[in-house]
């Protein structure tokens, strides 16, 4: 079994401002990473932390790109626990986007259809939570079909998934967190106050 990370966040800009209106949830963007550090953290999103609107693939994190500039950025990581084939599909298919990002665009009309439950389908073009859908179906890593219309707040609902972390990104130090989590469970386990 190896883990995949879902990162819902909330930056505080303008454009999450509006997200945040009509979705009615905490967080408005949804990110994947295939590691517990978030050295391979990814989404669609702005290619340019100062312009929200021409967006793409992206690989984020919290000393790189928008993050790097909204440092009071707001999170939840959270886990899920797949097959090795599933991690490996799900490496792949980011791999091959990656390799081939000029080819995918941001699909910036989609995320504004949202706001009235709406849903275009454009090849080759996603707002964030479409790209980690299509990440978590078409590698298999969720046993259940996810809404057609994605928001980042429906990740949170997936079986099996746990809340790792929650606060700042700035603040997130995963050794911190885990061995914190441990010595919990330890205590516990053992009934130790």
């Amino acid at each position: 079994m190896r883990k995949i990370y879902l990162m819902v966040s909330y930056t505080g800009t303008v454009l999450s401002n509006l997200i945040r209106l009509y979705t009615n949830k905490e967080y408005t963007h949804v990110s994947i990473s295939l590691d517990v550090e978030l050295n391979q953290l990814y989404s669609f999103g702005r290619l340019n932390p100062y312009n929200a609107f021409i967006g793409g693939f992206v690989r984020e994190g919290k000393d790189i790109g928008t993050f790097k500039r909204f440092k009071n950025t707001k999170v939840a990581i959270y886990s899920l626990d797949v097959a090795d084939e599933n991690y490996e599909r799900a490496k792949y298919i980011i791999d091959t986007i990656k390799t081939n990002k000029e080819e995918y665009k941001f699909n910036l009309l989609g995320l504004f259809l949202v706001a009235f439950h709406k849903r275009i389908y454009r090849r080759k073009a996603f707002y964030c939570a479409e790209f980690v859908k299509y990440i978590l179906e078409k590698s298999k890593s969720v046993d259940k079909k996810l809404p057609d219309i994605i928001k980042p707040g429906d990740f949170e609902k997936i079986h099996g998934i746990r809340l790792e972390y929650k606060g700042l990104l700035r603040h997130y130090n995963y050794e911190k967190t885990y061995s914190f989590k441990q010595l919990y469970s330890k205590r516990k386990i053992f009934n130790l106050k």
